[in-house]
């Protein structure tokens, strides 16, 4: 089973609820975890249950980061908006760090993000799933 973070800021929530009812079905065997207002749009829209942590600007983004930091992710989708400032961007950063540190995979608009959940559909994950499987608790 593959965990998934989805994060998406105010501008681009419409488009990560759109996205991922539309793959509803591919992220329907996932743990799923997201940031606060995302979370719940997600699920109002589909019939997915998510781990919601704190909103992105009240520390949700470094909630999903310890996620990331303990090698409990597999994929995050994050749809930025690269137009507006975000108060919490030091945040983002260090999230994003974090995902290069770890190789996690993570998609920062819909044009990737489509890619990776096609990549997921055909069991290129798989690899993700061994290394959970066979990790130490």
């Amino acid at each position: 089973m593959l965990s998934i973070a989805f994060i998406a800021h105010d501008r681009k929530k419409d488009e990560m609820v759109n996205f991922v009812t539309a793959y509803e079905e591919a992220f329907a065997g996932s743990k799923l975890y997201s940031t606060g207002t995302t979370g719940s749009r997600i699920m109002e829209k589909t019939s997915l249950n998510i781990h919601r942590y704190m909103s992105g600007p009240l520390g949700g983004d470094q909630q999903i980061g310890a996620l990331v930091a303990q090698d409990e992710l597999d994929l995050i989708i994050f749809l930025r908006d690269p137009l507006m400032a975000q108060p919490h961007e030091p945040d983002i950063i260090a999230l994003l760090r974090l995902c290069d540190v770890q190789g996690i995979p993570v998609a920062t608009n819909i044009a990737t993000a489509e890619l990776l959940v096609k990549a997921m559909q055909r069991g290129d994950f798989a690899w993700r799933e061994l290394v959970h499987k066979y990790k130490p608790e």
